[in-house]
C-alpha cells in the first residue's frame, strides 16, 4: 500500500481496466513436458560426466545435426512459430498461469555472452545471457540440439531459438543438491531473480486492479483478493514465486529489531505491515543485497527481477512507490517497471524509469 492517499498522475499508456484486463489470450496450447525418465548413458566428450537425460549421442557429432533433422525442423509448426510458453514447473503463485507465460532472449544475443546450466535433476536447463540468468528450458522434449558431442532434449521451438549460441564449454551440470547461481530459495530449479521476474509477469497476467483498501488476511502466505493490489501487493506476490514470504519475513524482523521500524505500533499488524511501502524499506535494507539507484552504473547495471524503490511525490522525504525491473525495455532504451500504479491502472509494464527517481535497488539473492 503506498505510503499516502495522494492519487498520482497516470503515466502514458497505463493500462486500464476491470479486474484480469492484464491477462492475455494463449492462441495455441502450451507444450509443458514430463520430468526426465530414468538415467541413461551420457556420452564421452567434455560432458562426459553428466549423468542421465537429457543427454544422448549426438547425431553425427558434429555438433550440426543431421540433413534429416534438419527438415523435419523445417515442416514442424510449433518450431517456426516458437513456443508460447516456458513449460517449466515453477514452484510459486498461480500455476494457472504458467501456460500463458513466455519469455525471450535479448535481442541480437550472441553465443559469447551465453552460459547454460542443466540442473542436477536433469529436467531444466537455465541461460544466462552476460553472467544473468535470463531463461529456463523444459529438458526431455522430442527435438534434439547438439552441443559439442552431446545432444539436448529439447522442445522444437525451443531447440530452433537455442540453435547457435550454445558450445559446450559454455555449459555444464549441476551437481545433485546444487541450486542455480545466485540462488534457488524455493527449490524449482529458478535462480531467485528470474523466479521473482517470472512471478511479476504473472502479476501482469492476472492484471489485479488498484486498490488502497484494508483487508484482513491470513497469516502466512495471506494475501489480498487476487483480482485486487497496491503495488506493494505486486513485490510480495513475485517475491513469494520465489519462495520469499514477505509478510512473514517483515513480521519476525519486526519482533526481532522493534527499532529499525519506529512506523510500526505495538507489535504489528501482519495484514497490513507487509502491504505499506516505508514499513517494508527497513527489512530490504538489513535482509536483501542492496544495488546502486542509478540508471546508467556500467558496473551495477538494472537487473530483470530486481526491486525498485520510486519516490513519486518529491515534495516529501523517502519513497511511496514499488515495482520489480522487467526483462522488456521501453522506448527510451529503459527497462519497464511492473508494477500498479493508482486508482484505475492494473498490474502492468510501464515506462516509469526515465522520469519517476529511484531511490532504493534491491535483489534477491
Amino acid at each position: 500500500m503506498h505510503a499516502g492517499d495522494d492519487r498520482r498522475r497516470r503515466p502514458p499508456g497505463a493500462p486500464r481496466g476491470r479486474p484480469g484486463a492484464g491477462r492475455g489470450r494463449r492462441l495455441r496450447p502450451c507444450t509443458e513436458l514430463a520430468p526426465a525418465g530414468p538415467a541413461s548413458a551420457a556420452p564421452a566428450g567434455p560432458l562426459a560426466a553428466w549423468p542421465g537425460p537429457p543427454l544422448a549421442p549426438a547425431p553425427g557429432g558434429d555438433g550440426d545435426g543431421d540433413a534429416a533433422a534438419d527438415a523435419a525442423r523445417s515442416r514442424d509448426p510449433q518450431a517456426a512459430a516458437g513456443e508460447s510458453c516456458l513449460g517449466v514447473a515453477d514452484r510459486g503463485i498461480w500455476s494457472d498461469l504458467d501456460g500463458e507465460l513466455q519469455l525471450s532472449l535479448p535481442a541480437g544475443v550472441t553465443a559469447d555472452r551465453v552460459e547454460a546450466l542443466v540442473s542436477g535433476d536433469g529436467d531444466t536447463l537455465i541461460v544466462y545471457v552476460d553472467g544473468w540468468p535470463t531463461k529456463p528450458y523444459p529438458l526431455g522434449g522430442a527435438a534434439t540440439l547438439a552441443v559439442g558431442d552431446t545432444t539436448l532434449a529439447l522442445r522444437a521451438g525451443d531447440r530452433d531459438e537455442l540453435a547457435g549460441l550454445l558450445t559446450a564449454d559454455h555449459v555444464r551440470r549441476l551437481a545433485g543438491g546444487e541450486a542455480p547461481p545466485p540462488g534457488d530459495r524455493d527449490g524449482d530449479d529458478l535462480p531467485d531473480p528470474l523466479d521473482v521476474l517470472i512471478g511479476a509477469r504473472k502479476a501482469v497476467l492476472n492484471g489485479a486492479s488498484y486498490t488502497q483498501d484494508y483487508f484482513t488476511i491470513g497469516y502466512p502466505m495471506g494475501d489480498p483478493p487476487r483480482d485486487k493490489g497496491s503495488c506493494t501487493d505486486v513485490v510480495v506476490r513475485s517475491l513469494r514465486n520465489a519462495g520469499l514470504d514477505l509478510q512473514v519475513e517483515v513480521r519476525r524482523d519486526i519482533a526481532a529489531s522493534p527499532r529499525s521500524y519506529p512506523m510500526v505500533k505495538g507489535k504489528g499488524n501482519p495484514s497490513i505491515d507487509h502491504r505499506r511501502v516505508r514499513t517494508i524499506l527497513p527489512y530490504f535494507r538489513r535482509h536483501l543485497e542492496a544495488h546502486s539507484a542509478a540508471l546508467d552504473d556500467p558496473d551495477d547495471p538494472l537487473r530483470p527481477g530486481d526491486v525498485v524503490f520510486m519516490d513519486t511525490f518529491p515534495s516529501r522525504a523517502g519513497p511511496d512507490h514499488i515495482g520489480v525491473i522487467s526483462d522488456r525495455l521501453g522506448d527510451d532504451g529503459l527497462p519497464l517497471v511492473i508494477n500498479n500504479w493508482t486508482d484505475g491502472t492494473v498490474d502492468a509494464e510501464m515506462d516509469l524509469l526515465g522520469w519517476v527517481p529511484v531511490l532504493y535497488r534491491f535483489r534477491v539473492d
